[in-house]
């Protein structure tokens, strides 16, 4: 186990348990140090990495195709978000990552109808992208 991303690494987003997270475009390189567990929000599967990570099944501009997934998903990664690097990435590190960090948000126990202008502010602006996004967001079950 390593040390957790340190705050002012570009693109960590400071949960407020003080858990990090990375999020990222995946036509970014990976950042130094490398990641030791990973969630990609693809409509395919991701190339393999040397480390640790979790496919979820997301179209671009869509949603996950199995929001239960996404949740496991999410779980496994607050959990190892308090002492590992985790990253969250999509193509373009925005829509579908803005969702799940936002979704991680409310897992750490943000409200969820707080959760968007959250990440919107500490992590990018345009974060969450669609209607149907900013709406899974504020009915997303943190439970």
């Amino acid at each position: 186990m390593g040390d957790p991303w340190a705050a002012d690494v570009a693109g960590v987003l400071s949960l407020p348990s003080g858990r990090r997270v990375l999020g990222r475009s995946l036509r970014e390189p990976p950042p130094r140090p490398l990641p030791e567990y990973g969630i990609y929000l693809l409509g395919r599967p991701p190339p393999v990495t040397a480390w640790d990570q979790r496919w979820v099944r997301w179209r671009d501009f869509g949603l996950p195709a199995d929001p239960r997934d996404l949740r496991e998903a999410l779980g496994t990664a607050w959990e190892r978000a308090a002492g590992e690097r985790v990253e969250i990435a999509c193509r373009g590190g925005t829509g579908g990552t803005g969702t799940a960090l936002a979704c991680l948000a409310v897992l750490d126990g943000l409200p969820a109808e707080e959760a968007v202008a959250f990440v919107r502010r500490q992590y990018r602006l345009r974060a969450v992208e669609t209607r149907r996004q900013r709406t899974f967001v504020t009915r997303f079950d943190g439970e």
